[in-house]
């Protein structure tokens, strides 16, 4: 890698969906030759891939809303102290671009950055601004969003937001070719169902019943991918097997990548990262947002994809077995309906998110 092209830092810590786009962008920004050190909080340590090769800079940082007085107080310090160091370090380093993917390990940084007069810019994963990013807003030069539009960015100047599209791994990318599997009157159906990282309850609470309420000309067809909670597995695993349902369940799937390519049909959450990648492989998805996320994010992501009618939208608390039963044979039975479904898909999805987000650098390199 070049030493004569300018450094870039990158600030993120936190969940996966604040970190994939941060490694997809350090990828693309090393293949142009580009210096690269990562901002982050204590839980940096553990990253892998091109993250984890970075030189690797550990900042205070707290969230942006603390509970209670003693909570918000200890935020403030730690905020206040993580903005010191990063000043002191971006002065040390001195970057030539400094780039947040929110979340409160990117605070302190972002605010230094500003402080400091580094052109700076940062990504929003989902459908609404996070509440660290709205914070960051008005001080960046630029702000890349996932999402055509974006909820919570109020009355920023239009000319600073790029949509650029969220970044997914490059094994997602490497099957966005792969045609949508032949669905006729006699092949097997494959259904994809992934609950985050850790799974959601509400799947295994539902979806064997409703599985098991399809015509038996239908389930003898039906083979069922899931993601499970550890603890779930095995109740799980019973409800299918006393359905007399084919099932594979597990806690983790090391090759999504590959399983969605063979998909007819995800059931999911619709997390930043999920929704970007079903987009890219072009499949159709019936997403179950989290409800509890905040600014029930997850449920704007949802209404993008349904807007786009690359998919639909069931929130968690209309999600009956019954009525799913109804709607998956519907489906099962029309597959003109899935094959449409996973072309509006398809189109939705933007690949070149990485490499919009590394032009949108270099665009501030040159100003």
């Amino acid at each position: 890698m070049s030493d004569t092209k300018p450094l870039i830092i990158l600030a993120a810590g936190g969940t996966g969906g604040h970190v994939f786009p941060a490694e997809s962008l350090a990828s693309e920004l090393q293949k142009r030759g580009y210096r690269l050190a990562l901002f982050t909080d204590k839980r940096g340590g553990s990253y892998s891939g091109v993250l984890g090769g970075l030189e690797t800079k550990h900042i205070s940082a707290g969230g942006v809303a603390g509970r209670g007085l003693i909570g918000k107080a200890l935020s403030a310090f730690s905020l206040a102290w993580g903005t010191f160091q990063a000043k002191r370090l971006l002065g040390k380093m001195g970057p030539r671009v400094v780039v947040g993917f929110g979340g409160y390990a990117s605070v302190p940084t972002m605010i230094a950055a500003s402080l400091g007069g580094y052109a700076s810019m940062i990504h929003e994963q989902n459908a609404v601004l996070g509440r660290a990013n709205r914070l960051l807003a008005p001080k960046v030069k630029r702000i890349c969003t996932s999402y055509a539009r974006v909820d919570h960015i109020g009355g920023v100047d239009s000319s600073k937001v790029n949509f650029t599209g969220m970044p997914v791994r490059a094994n997602i990318i490497d099957v966005r070719n792969t045609p949508y599997p032949v669905l006729d009157e006699t092949s097997p159906i494959e259904v994809l169902v992934l609950g985050g990282s850790q799974g959601a309850q509400v799947f295994s609470d539902v979806l064997p019943e409703a599985f098991g309420k399809l015509p038996t000309s239908l389930q003898d067809r039906l083979h069922i991918t899931q993601q499970c909670r550890p603890e779930l597995l095995d109740e799980t695993r019973k409800r299918y097997v006393e359905k007399g349902l084919n099932a594979t369940l597990d806690s983790f799937f090391d090759d999504v990548p590959q399983r969605l390519s063979k998909a007819h049909l995800l059931i999911a959450r619709s997390g930043a990262s999920t929704v970007a990648e079903v987009t890219t492989v072009g499949r159709p998805a019936i997403l179950v947002p989290y409800p509890y996320a905040i600014d029930d994010h997850q449920t704007k992501n949802a209404h993008a994809l349904d807007e786009t009618g690359a998919g639909w939208l069931i929130p968690q608390d209309g999600l009956d077995a019954d009525q799913l039963a109804i709607r998956l044979e519907a489906l099962f039975t029309t597959p003109k309906t899935l094959i449409n479904t996973a072309a509006a898909s398809l189109n939705a999805g933007r690949p070149d998110a990485a490499s919009r987000l590394a032009d949108a650098v270099e665009e501030l390199i040159e100003v």
